[in-house]
C-alpha cells in the first residue's frame, strides 16, 4: 500500500522516481507526476538529462530504483500488468514494426487476451488511414518498404486501435515532415477530446514550438519542474 494519500481522480502517478546506475550514479531522482484526465504534458530538455528514463520508468519498460508508480489511484499488482500496458502505451521516436503488411502490424496487438474485445475490423483502420490522408491501398504496403514517418505512422495506429488511456510520446514527430507533424498533432489532440475514455498525454519534444502548440503544462528535465503554457493571445 502506499503510504501517502492517492488520488482516485489521478490517471497515472510517479512518486519520487529514481533511476540508478551499478557505479550508484543517479540518472534521475526524486521525479513525481501526476497524470489526470484531460492533461496535455510536454517535457523538455537537453539531450541526456533523463527525460525518455523518465518516460520509460512511466511505462513500467525499465526498472527504477525508487519511487513508485500508481495507476487509476492505485499501486500496481502484477496481474494487472496486461491491462496496464494496453492503457497506457509508449510510442517511441523510431516504430518498432513487425514483419509483414501494415494491417498485419495493426491487427498485431489485438491478438493479445487483453485487447479482444477492441474493434479490428478493415473499416476502423481506414478511418484511421483517412486521417493521414493514406489510401486504403497502404494497408498492403510490406512494414520494411516504409520510410521512417510512414513507420511511426503505424505504430500511433496502432496504439489508437487499443483505446487507451494514457499515450506517452518521446518526440514521436522527430522524422516526419511538417504537414505530418501537423496531422500527427491534431490526430493526438482530436484523440484527447473524442475518446469516450478518461484520457491524457506525456509528449518528449525538443521543438519548443511544438510544446507551446500541444502541451497546458511543461516539464522541464532535468530538475523536473513544472509550470503551465503560457497563453498566446
Amino acid at each position: 500500500m502506499s503510504q501517502a494519500q492517492s488520488d482516485p481522480d489521478c490517471l497515472l502517478e510517479a512518486r519520487q522516481i529514481g533511476r540508478q546506475i551499478t557505479s550508484g550514479q543517479w540518472l534521475i531522482r526524486n521525479i513525481s507526476l501526476a497524470v489526470h484526465p484531460g492533461d496535455r504534458i510536454a517535457i523538455v530538455g537537453p539531450t541526456g538529462s533523463g527525460k525518455t528514463l523518465f518516460l520509460r520508468s512511466l511505462a513500467l519498460l525499465d526498472d527504477f530504483q525508487e519511487g513508485e508508480l500508481l495507476f487509476l489511484g492505485h499501486p500496481l499488482k502484477d496481474k494487472q500488468l496486461p491491462e496496464f500496458r494496453s492503457q497506457v502505451i509508449y510510442l517511441q521516436q523510431r516504430a518498432v514494426l513487425i514483419e509483414g503488411t501494415v494491417a498485419d502490424n495493426l491487427k498485431f496487438a489485438l491478438q493479445f487476451q487483453v485487447n479482444q474485445d477492441k474493434p479490428h475490423d478493415v473499416s476502423s483502420m481506414i478511418n484511421l488511414l483517412n486521417t493521414f490522408d493514406r489510401p486504403e491501398s497502404f494497408l498492403q504496403r510490406q512494414s520494411s518498404a516504409l520510410s521512417g514517418g510512414e513507420g511511426q505512422i503505424v505504430a500511433l495506429l496502432r496504439a489508437l486501435m487499443l483505446s487507451p488511456q494514457v499515450l506517452l510520446l518521446d518526440e514521436p514527430t522527430s522524422g516526419l515532415d511538417p504537414n505530418t507533424t501537423q496531422q500527427f498533432e491534431a490526430i493526438i489532440l482530436k484523440w484527447l477530446t473524442t475518446s469516450d475514455k478518461k484520457t491524457a498525454f506525456v509528449w518528449i519534444t525538443h521543438d519548443h514550438s511544438q510544446a507551446q502548440r500541444v502541451a497546458r503544462q511543461i516539464m522541464t528535465f532535468p530538475a523536473g519542474t513544472i509550470s503551465p503554457v503560457q497563453e498566446r493571445h
